[in-house]
């Protein structure tokens, strides 16, 4: 079979969407190949708040965090479903108050006031950064990506260079699926449950990062508010346990006292794509079958919507450096 595409991206997460949706751009004919729906994704469930999540510096990084910031601040100026710029604080214990690593890519934090820190915390940040509800983000950038003549193809594959098939150059952006696909034995799930419940008049996200009970957050959404949370490498059970629910509602109140009360609506648990050495953003110098180019952007744990963007945008250099042209 002849090759119907310039690019196949493996994955329909916010990974793979977001750079198929900048290669179609770039010029390049492409399909998205996944067994799975968006809906059915790691994506869907997330909490979707920028915020480097467990991701250490280094100055790609900040580089990618920096420009999905940029991206998501001009996508909520602009109306895209799902994304709105949020007041948040990060509340801090203990003497430390360093600067963040990723502070340069906000442009309004600053440290909070006194009268705005109640015991037990001893300082923080307040700052406004993205937050995405993915049930309205994700079918938009679906939609965005067929309407600029992208293809979607539902379709499970075993084995990366079976995406030859459709294109020469593949883009592996499976994300926990990576661990077969690649034989990577770094990428592991990192397992996060949420607890979502009625918005009781909320704006404000809350941090509480140094919660020795474990990772506490409050992010209201437009009807309602995610309660985190989990971080727990190498669990790769999907079922909400009662026990850790109970926990993080407890956690939660005690941060948000307007919490007090507020209807369960749900409970959601995602596999995060964990991987040990941070995220693989690279051209692979061996591409398998007839892949003549292979670049793999995949191991974000829990950092794909805040590094989504700019990853997209290094894949997409780095697929093809001179660029498409034509249809």
């Amino acid at each position: 079979m002849s090759c119907r595409f310039d690019a196949v991206v493996v994955g329909a997460g916010v990974i793979g969407l977001t750079t198929a949706l900048r290669l179609r751009r770039a010029g390049a004919r492409v399909a998205v190949v996944s067994a799975e729906t968006s809906d059915r994704t790691t994506s869907f469930v997330a909490a979707a708040v920028w915020y480097p999540t467990r991701t250490r510096f280094e100055p790609h990084v900040l580089d990618w965090a920096t420009r999905t910031y940029e991206e998501f601040a001009r996508q909520a100026a602009d109306g895209v479903p799902g994304v709105v710029m949020r007041p948040t604080r990060m509340l801090l214990r203990g003497d430390t108050q360093d600067l963040p690593w990723w502070a340069s890519a906000i442009p309004d934090l600053r440290a909070l006031r006194a009268d705005e820190v109640r015991d037990p915390f001893t300082g923080g940040w307040a700052f406004t950064v993205p937050t995405v509800e993915m049930s309205r983000y994700l079918p938009w950038l679906e939609e965005s990506f067929t309407a600029a003549g992208g293809t979607l193809v539902r379709r499970r594959i075993d084995a990366l260079e079976q995406a030859g098939v459709w294109a020469p150059a593949v883009v592996n952006a499976s994300g926990l699926a990576a661990r077969a696909l690649c034989g990577d034995s770094e990428v592991r799930p990192a397992r996060g449950q949420l607890v979502l419940v009625a918005n009781p008049g909320l704006h404000t996200s809350l941090r509480d990062e140094d919660n020795a009970d474990g990772h506490t957050y409050v992010h209201p959404r437009s009807t309602d508010v995610v309660l985190g949370g989990t971080f727990e490498l190498g669990e790769w059970d999907t079922v909400p346990s009662p026990a850790t629910a109970a926990a993080i509602l407890r956690r939660c109140t005690e941060l948000q006292p307007a919490l007090a009360g507020a209807t369960v609506l749900g409970h959601q648990v995602g596999l995060r794509p964990w991987r040990d050495s941070g995220v693989r953003l690279e051209a692979d110098p061996h591409p398998p079958g007839r892949i003549r180019r292979l670049v793999h952007n995949y191991g974000h744990g829990g950092a794909g919507v805040t590094l989504a963007w700019g990853c997209a945008d290094a894949a997409t250099a780095l697929l093809h450096p001179s660029g498409w042209h034509g249809s």
